[in-house]
């Protein structure tokens, strides 16, 4: 017999580097979960690279695969489902569907929605359209969201710069549904310098989050932490523990990232990083 799945992701994927679901599947998959990865895109690498090949895949594809993951009855088995990037506002209608169809099979299951529509280096780097299933489709029906500062600013129609106004703004985004939000990458005029902050919100309790910053910003550490906080939920702890443990994980790869001189995360180099702390190593 094989083990139950316990994630089902959807996300990018690429041939080099780490975004996606190649960033987000191996942390899951080191602390011993079985996950069932669809792809939302197959690319050569992300955009950052002068070239990339591949392409956003049809979602008549997207569904099939859906469709399959349904008919070898892994809702059933499943705890999470994880979205991410999704390329296309197609994909986010199939995604949509998707998820509603698991609630009717599996009522307990839950729904992490990684809402993937830019950030502050970059700014906006998807369609309209994709921003418009986001905010219409997928945001209402998720139990977790991880936007960063950028993003949550992008759900809300506001900029928030300040804790207060980020807090407002996470205040609206639960209203919808008392979706549980782990905002990251935060910066606020009284962060500490070289820092950065991650906001928990769960039903009326707030937490902020510090951690140092690394001269160093590859792409996908959002991926890698959402993977991470993830397993860390499938494996009991409580919301703030997952964000914290997550927080340090992508931390130390960082950090070994630039030892190794690498611009990319080294995650195949990594892998003792990311296994789950024992007991022994707690105390």
């Amino acid at each position: 017999m094989t083990m139950p799945t316990s994630i089902i992701s959807i996300q990018s994927q690429v041939v080099h580097g780490h975004v996606g679901n190649s960033a987000a599947i191996l942390p899951m998959q080191a602390r011993g979960l079985n996950v069932a990865a669809v792809p939302t895109t197959l690319l050569s690498n992300h955009p950052g690279y002068e070239t990339m090949r591949g392409r956003v895949l049809e979602p008549e594809l997207v569904g099939d695969l859906l469709r399959g993951v349904e008919e070898r009855g892994l809702i059933e088995t499943s705890r999470y489902i994880v979205s991410g990037y999704l390329g296309s506002r197609a994909n986010g209608e199939v995604v949509a569907a998707f998820v509603e169809r698991a609630r009717q099979l599996n009522p307990n299951i839950v729904y992490i929605c990684d809402p993937v529509m830019g950030d502050s280096n970059l700014g906006v780097f998807v369609a309209d359209q994709v921003i418009g299933c986001l905010l219409d489709r997928l945001v209402p029906l998720a139990d977790l969201l991880t936007p960063n500062q950028f993003e949550l600013g992008l759900m809300t129609q506001s900029q928030p710069a300040s804790w207060l106004e980020l807090a407002a703004a996470a205040g609206k985004i639960q209203a919808l549904r008392g979706a549980r939000l782990i905002v990251t990458g935060c910066a606020f005029p009284d962060t500490p310098d070289d820092s950065l902050e991650n906001a928990v919100f769960e039903g009326d309790e707030t937490t902020r989050l510090i951690s140092p910053r690394l001269p160093i910003v590859p792409v996908g550490t959002g991926d890698l932490y959402t993977g991470l906080v993830t397993a860390n939920l499938a494996l009991g702890l409580t919301l703030v523990e997952a964000a914290r443990d997550a927080a340090t994980i992508v931390f130390d790869v960082l950090g070994r990232t630039i030892v190794a001189g690498e611009h990319e995360m080294q995650l195949g180099s990594v892998i003792d990083a990311l296994l789950p702390a024992r007991k022994e190593d707690k105390q």
